[in-house]
């Protein structure tokens, strides 16, 4: 039953990410609503690593980030290991890509996701996962906090663009 739950809770950020960047230029996905504020680029590039992230983490094995290439396609100026946390204004502007390498990335990631959560049992659960918390981080609470950021990240990336529609940002080559 928890895995049924889980899966369809993953396959919603699934959903706003994809309706996000449908047909969108890099116009929108760069779009700022001042200088500091994040892109849509740059929330899904993030949403996608701290799950890619917290997903390796659980399966101890590697982030498709790195196995899959993508660190490479991106060609972005950070480390293998940034996934966003505490990132400057400047290197939110450096997520300068476009819909297409986004989706492949975040796809990956939701692959690799779902795959793991067929192996996940309600036992598992209750299994703390990381012990540098008080109370620790068990595996049910380690998923829930991996949704809940994605949620939150893809619905900022939608409102991003809608803002950046608003201010005249081009979707894809009409206003």
């Amino acid at each position: 039953m928890s895995t049924e739950l889980l899966t369809e809770a993953f396959g919603r950020i699934s959903g706003v990410v994809h309706s996000a960047l449908q047909g969108v230029s890099i116009e929108v996905l760069t779009f700022r609503v001042d200088p500091a504020a994040n892109t849509m680029a740059w929330l899904i590039w993030h949403l996608a690593r701290i799950q890619d992230d917290h997903i390796s983490e659980l399966l101890g094995e590697e982030q498709v980030w790195t196995t899959g290439g993508w660190l490479d396609r991106f060609g972005l100026p950070f480390g293998s290991d940034a996934t966003g946390y505490r990132q400057s204004a400047g290197d939110v502007a450096a997520v300068h890509v476009g819909a297409e390498l986004l989706a492949g990335y975040y796809d990956a990631v939701h692959a690799r996701t779902i795959a793991y959560l067929q192996t996940v049992t309600d036992e598992d659960l209750p299994r703390v996962v990381d012990t540098s918390w008080d109370p620790p981080v068990t595996l049910a609470v380690r998923l829930i906090s991996i949704l809940s950021d994605d949620l939150q990240h893809a619905g900022q990336a939608s409102y991003v663009r809608g803002l950046a529609m608003r201010a005249g940002a081009v979707i894809s080559g009409t206003p």
